[in-house]
C-alpha cells in the first residue's frame, strides 16, 4: 500500500489523470489529509473516489460536508466498510479518464430530474425555512447548490410548499459515482438536516426523503416531499424518435392530423369524395430507415381488403422479376430538412455567414477608427496654424505700436490698438473659416468610402446567401429521387 499526502495525490490526479486510475487498480492508494490542517478540516473525498483509491482518510472529529459524504458512501453494503468499485475501474482492459466529458463504454447515462414540492415539521422554530439539491460526482455531474427554492411565506417550517420549476441534471455519466444531496436550511443558513442518495439508487415519481443531521443519524419528524423521474440520457438529435417510439399513438394521430391538413389543401374535390369511402385503417407500422445518416419516419395504411392479400403479392414479388423497377414514393422536403445532414449543413451556413457579418463589422471599426485618428490629426493641425498665424500678427500688431509710440501722441495709440485688434479678429476668423472647410471636405470623403465599403459587404452577404441557397437546393433536387424508403 502506498500512501499520498492530499497534496501529491492531487498533483498525481491534475498531471496524469488516467495513469493514476490504472495505478490503482494493482496497488492500495492511502489519501491522509495534509499537515497545515491544524483545525482538523478535510478535503473533500470524492476526487479521489473518481480516480479509484482505496482508502481516503479523514479527520473524524470534524462533521463537515466531506465527513457527511463518507457517511453516506460507506452506509450501502451493509455498513460493512467495504464497497465495490466500478468494474471499468477494475478491469485491465478498460482506460477511464476521470475529467472525462462524454459517456463511458457500457455504462449509461441518466437524466434526472427534481422538483421539491414541499415540506414537514423541519423545525419547531417560527422561521422560514428552504431547500438545497445539489449533485456530486464527477467533474462533469459535479452540481453544487443546483437548486435554491425561495424562503417559505410566513415563517411556515411546519409544512412550506414550493411551487417552483424542477431542477434537471442533463446528462449523469457515472451515476455509480454520483450521488444527490437534499437538504434543508433555516433562513439565516442554520442547517436542519440533509439526505444524501446514490444517483444508482434514485427511483423515481413521489417520494417523502427523511431527513438527518449532520452524523448521518435520522431524524424522527422533518421530511421532504419531492417527485423525482429518472431516464435514460438521451442527445437532442434522437429526441423526436425517442419521443415517437414513447408515445407511438399520439405521434401516429399527429401525422394523421397533418395528413388531412394537407389533403384539404391539395386534393380536389372528386379526390376528396373518394379519400372519405376508404375503409377504416386496420394496421400501422413504421419504417425506420438510417441512410446516408438520416433518419426518416415513415407511417404507412393498409385496408383490410389490402391486409388479407398482403401475403400473396409478397410471394408475387419474390418471384415477378423486375420490369419497370419499384415504385416506391420519394422522401418528402420536409423529411430530408429533419435529417442529420441538412442540419449540419445549415449549422455550417450560420456559421460562415456569422464569421462574413464579424469580419465586415471589424472592418468598419477599423475604418471608423482610422477616419477618427485622421480627423483628430487634421484639427490639431490646423489648431497649430491658426495659433502660429496668430502669433505672427501680434508680434507686428507690437511693432506698429511700438513705431507709434516713437512718432506720435500717447492718445493716438488707441485708434491703433483697436486696427491691430481688427486684423487678428478677421485673421482668426479666416483660419476658422478655413479649418471648417478641410474637416468637411474630410467628412465628405469618408462619407463616400463608408457608403462604398457598406456595399461591398452588402453584396458580398447577399453573393454568400445565393450559394448557400445552391448548396441545399441542388443536392435536393438532384440526388432525392434516389433517396428511397
Amino acid at each position: 500500500m502506498s500512501s499520498f499526502v492530499e497534496t501529491k495525490a492531487l498533483e498525481h490526479l491534475t498531471k496524469s489523470p488516467v495513469e493514476f486510475v490504472e495505478y490503482n487498480k494493482y496497488q492500495l492508494s492511502r489519501i491522509y489529509p495534509k499537515g497545515t490542517r491544524v483545525d482538523s478540516s478535510n478535503f473533500m473525498p470524492q476526487l479521489f473516489w473518481n480516480a479509484g483509491c482505496q482508502l481516503v482518510a479523514l479527520n473524524y472529529q470534524t462533521m463537515d460536508l466531506s465527513m457527511q459524504l463518507n457517511l453516506f458512501m460507506f452506509e450501502y453494503n451493509g455498513r460493512s466498510g467495504y464497497r465495490l468499485k466500478p468494474e471499468f475501474m477494475r478491469r485491465p482492459d478498460k482506460h477511464f479518464d476521470p475529467f472525462t466529458e462524454n459517456t463511458v463504454d457500457g455504462i449509461v447515462a441518466n437524466t434526472l430530474s427534481v422538483k421539491v414540492i414541499s415540506g414537514q415539521f423541519l423545525t419547531e422554530r417560527r422561521v422560514g425555512v428552504y431547500v438545497e439539491v445539489e449533485m456530486f460526482g464527477l467533474p462533469v455531474d459535479t452540481r453544487r447548490k443546483a437548486l435554491k427554492t425561495k424562503t417559505s411565506q410566513n415563517n411556515n417550517a411546519i409544512n412550506p410548499v414550493w411551487d417552483e420549476e424542477p431542477i434537471i441534471f442533463k446528462k449523469v455519466i457515472l451515476p455509480t459515482l454520483a450521488s444527490l444531496r437534499i437538504a434543508a436550511f433555516e433562513e439565516g443558513g442554520k442547517f436542519i438536516g440533509h439526505r444524501i442518495i446514490p444517483a444508482s439508487a434514485v427511483r423515481p415519481g413521489y417520494r417523502y426523503i427523511g431527513l438527518r443531521n449532520e452524523k448521518n443519524q435520522p431524524l424522527i419528524l422533518p421530511a421532504v416531499f419531492v417527485y423525482i423521474e429518472v431516464k435514460d440520457y438521451v442527445p437532442d438529435t434522437f429526441a423526436d424518435v425517442i419521443e415517437a417510439l414513447s408515445n407511438p399513438i399520439r405521434y401516429v394521430n399527429l401525422l394523421e392530423q397533418r395528413s388531412k391538413q394537407l389533403a384539404a389543401l391539395t386534393l380536389e374535390d372528386g379526390e376528396e369524395d373518394a379519400q372519405t369511402e376508404v375503409s377504416p385503417v386496420s394496421g400501422v407500422f413504421f419504417i425506420f430507415c438510417l441512410e446516408n445518416h438520416l433518419a426518416l419516419i415513415r407511417v404507412g395504411f393498409f385496408t383490410q381488403d389490402e391486409a388479407d392479400s398482403c401475403a400473396e403479392r409478397k410471394n408475387d414479388l419474390k418471384s415477378a422479376p423486375l420490369e419497370n423497377g419499384l415504385n416506391v414514393p420519394a422522401c418528402t422536403m420536409e423529411s430530408l430538412q429533419q435529417s442529420k445532414v441538412y442540419q449540419k449543413e445549415q449549422r455550417r451556413q450560420f456559421k460562415e455567414m456569422k464569421e462574413l457579418v464579424r469580419r465586415h463589422h471589424k472592418k468598419t471599426s477599423e475604418f471608423l477608427r482610422e477616419f477618427n485618428n485622421k480627423y483628430k490629426k487634421t484639427s490639431r493641425q490646423c489648431s497649430k496654424s491658426r495659433c502660429t498665424h496668430i502669433m505672427w500678427d501680434s508680434l507686428n500688431c507690437s511693432l506698429l505700436l511700438f513705431r507709434i509710440l516713437c512718432q506720435t501722441e500717447i492718445c493716438k495709440v488707441s485708434d491703433h490698438r483697436g486696427y491691430a485688434s481688427v486684423c487678428l479678429f478677421i485673421r482668426g476668423s479666416c483660419s476658422d473659416s478655413e479649418k471648417d472647410d478641410r474637416l468637411q471636405q474630410l467628412k465628405d470623403e469618408q462619407q463616400q468610402q463608408l457608403l462604398a465599403l457598406r456595399q461591398e459587404q452588402y453584396y458580398s452577404q447577399k453573393y454568400l446567401q445565393r450559394e448557400h441557397i445552391k448548396t441545399v437546393i441542388k443536392p435536393s433536387l438532384t440526388a432525392g429521387p434516389d433517396l428511397w424508403v
